[in-house]
């Protein structure tokens, strides 16, 4: 667990500051009282007075705002599928609880959770509880009978017609609905459950087994179901989606996020812009996930060939990006977290990559309106007033993101909400 600088805070001096806007890092100092940002002082000379605050010496280091991710799987990171379907409820809330603090020492200090029961987890983590990220839960991922998210094998008798429960449905990381009442009640069921935001499953997937990528999900009707149904609480739907058709129909029913969309053509790409609708999107590459079907090998490899063109396309047409990970089901490959973070750089300057993992996402996190758990500041920024989530970096970032990809070694401070959960500094 993190400790605190005391009621006085924390005083970090000697450091270079990117604030997640601007255009490079600058000599600065950054005071913290609490659990947000009191004062960026400017200059290479320390201010005259600390009021009083724990100092932290940054030795000429480089201090950026928390990294985000906006597409994370706490509940399937962890474990196996094997794990999530046969292992105990208990294991998967602990290896979640696990992958949350893990996540925190990579250096990212808030994240989007797009499928599990994080709800309980995200108020046990800012109650300071256990270390871990700030967590905007979707709760269970909405999905279709042989959908994205139906898990049951290809002879289970449906829900919609009297049949039981999968086990990822008993354990809240997906719901299926069918028809547009069905669909609302699911809706209405996470929001009741705390989501900050729907995840619905609007096309075909990698990791299911019984539908293809081409494959259209969930009717018109049922799409504007969900959305309206969202709406009404404030909030938005993110779909999972990755073909033309399935985005435009996603898009015209009132879905104001995309996640992946890797096989869309440039028309839809271009389509996202006009309609103003995010698309988060993660650079994916064949071996960030193995898969014993080949099937699944064979799907990933055609997602993963999509990556270069949609990115081109999306900053070509200034698409509202926002960067994301999606790692699931093989805790071994879940340090890509980094990796794929620093593969931005692929696509944009360090700098542009930066302000995406931090200012950028946050935007999208702010979609949420009231449903937002963390409104009461700004995200992402290092400014007077947001919320006090901080990395001190060896190196600097804004020149060679690369620094990132070992948060081990390059981390040397990190802070979340004005608690110190790792100070190598000196």
């Amino acid at each position: 667990m993190g400790v605190d600088g005391s009621a006085a805070g924390l005083l970090v001096t000697n450091v270079r500051v990117f604030d997640g806007i601007g255009p490079e890092a600058v000599p600065g100092h950054v005071r913290i009282e609490r659990d947000r940002i009191a004062e960026v002082l400017p200059g290479a000379q320390p201010p005259r007075s600390a009021h009083g605050a724990t100092v932290l010496d940054g030795g000429g280091r480089t201090l950026i705002p928390g990294l985000t991710d906006a597409h994370v799987h706490l509940f399937a990171i962890g474990g196996t599928m094997a794990d999530l379907q046969l292992g105990s409820t208990g294991a998967v809330y602990y290896q979640a609880l696990t992958s949350a603090r893990e996540m925190l020492m990579r250096g990212f200090t808030t994240v989007r959770d797009m499928a599990g029961d994080t709800e309980p987890l995200r108020r046990v983590l800012d109650r300071g509880l256990f270390p871990g990220p700030r967590i905007y839960p979707s709760q269970a991922a909405v999905s279709q009978t042989s959908g994205h998210g139906d898990f049951g094998t290809a002879y289970d008798t449906p829900t919609a017609l009297g049949g039981p429960q999968a086990r990822t449905e008993q354990l809240g990381f997906t719901r299926v609905a069918d028809g547009p009442e069905r669909v609302l009640a699911a809706v209405r069921e996470q929001l009741r459950k705390g989501a900050a935001q729907i995840k619905l499953m609007a096309g075909g997937g990698v990791v299911s087994e019984f539908d293809p990528l081409d494959v259209l999900q969930f009717t018109t009707a049922e799409l504007e179901a969900a959305a309206a149904a969202a709406a009404d609480w404030g909030t938005y739907v993110a779909a999972h989606v990755y073909t033309s058709e399935g985005v435009r129909r996603a898009v015209d029913a009132g879905v104001r996020c995309i996640e992946h969309g890797h096989l869309v053509d440039e028309d839809t790409v271009r389509y996202l812009a006009q309609k103003n609708v995010w698309l988060s999107t993660q650079p994916f590459e064949v071996d960030d996930h193995h898969y014993a079907s080949p099937d699944s090998d064979r799907k990933n490899r055609e997602v993963c060939e999509g990556v270069a063109r949609t990115f081109g396309w999306a900053l070509r047409h200034g698409v509202r990006l926002a960067f994301g990970t999606d790692l699931v089901f093989d805790p071994g490959k879940a340090h890509r977290q980094n990796e794929m973070l620093v593969r931005l750089g692929e696509h944009l300057s360090p700098v542009e990559a930066l302000k995406l993992a931090t200012s950028g996402n946050a935007e999208l996190f702010r979609l949420s309106g009231r449903r937002d758990p963390y409104r009461a500041a700004p995200l992402g920024v290092i400014a007077p007033g947001a919320w006090a989530d901080l990395l001190v970096v060896d190196g600097d970032p804004t020149t060679d993101l690369s620094v990132l990809a070992d948060p081990v070694r390059n981390l040397r401070l990190i802070v979340r909400g004005g608690v110190v959960h790792r100070n190598e500094l000196g």
